[in-house]
């Protein structure tokens, strides 16, 4: 079976793969979840990536090109290699105790997220906020349908916007340091930058 056969007939070869592997399903799903990891990411990353680093990023053209490149790469390859890792983990924990069992996600999750999104950097930084505050909420909502808090009586999003925005307002205007960079970058810009103008060019044009 030589390269040009494999490429001719690379769907039949694939199918019998698949079907020589049918009883391996947790590994399949593994290698299906690399794939759909870095596609997602990819997905994900690379426009805000473009968009952010075109907008407020420095540096010449190839530059920021580059920089779009490495951040939505990161990404990609980040979440690729969690998904796989933490799939097969997963699945051997479940293969060794003849079944799922709940804890099985959160250890091989742990595990993985140590190992992949331990590294303290921009764009893992950011995975790992955006859970948080997910995380936050969707724990909220358990304890309530679990009945371990009562449900609230009256609407609590606007309360849970008001703390949101007093806190972080609060923490720009006097502690900006203990804030992300590209928050704060976001923040001076809407925030402070608006306080300054030279002439109406700067006031209505442009920034700066």
């Amino acid at each position: 079976m030589n390269l040009v056969y494999l490429i001719q007939n690379w769907e039949t070869v694939g199918n019998y793969l698949l079907y020589r592997l049918r009883k391996q399903h947790f590994l399949l799903a593994a290698i299906k979840g690399l794939r759909n990891g870095a596609v997602y990411g990819a997905r994900i990353r690379a426009p805000h990536a473009l968009v952010m680093v075109f907008l407020f990023g420095e540096g010449l053209f190839l530059e920021k090109l580059k920089t779009v490149f490495k951040l939505t790469r990161m990404h990609a390859t980040n979440l690729a290699k969690f998904v796989f890792s933490y799939k097969l983990v997963h699945g051997l924990l479940a293969k060794l105790q003849n079944g799922q069992q709940q804890w099985h996600s959160f250890v091989a999750a742990f595990i993985c997220g140590y190992f992949v999104f331990g590294e303290n950097n921009g764009v893992n930084m950011q995975i790992n906020l955006y859970l948080l505050s997910r995380v936050v909420v969707g724990l909220i909502k358990l304890a309530v349908e679990k009945e371990v808090i009562p449900q609230p009586k009256r609407a609590v999003f606007p309360w849970f916007a008001a703390a949101v925005w007093g806190i972080v307002l609060w923490l720009f205007e006097y502690h900006q340091g203990v804030l992300q960079n590209s928050l704060q970058s976001s923040m001076s810009y809407l925030y402070h930058d608006s306080n300054v103008w030279n002439d109406i060019r700067t006031f209505i044009l442009q920034n700066k």
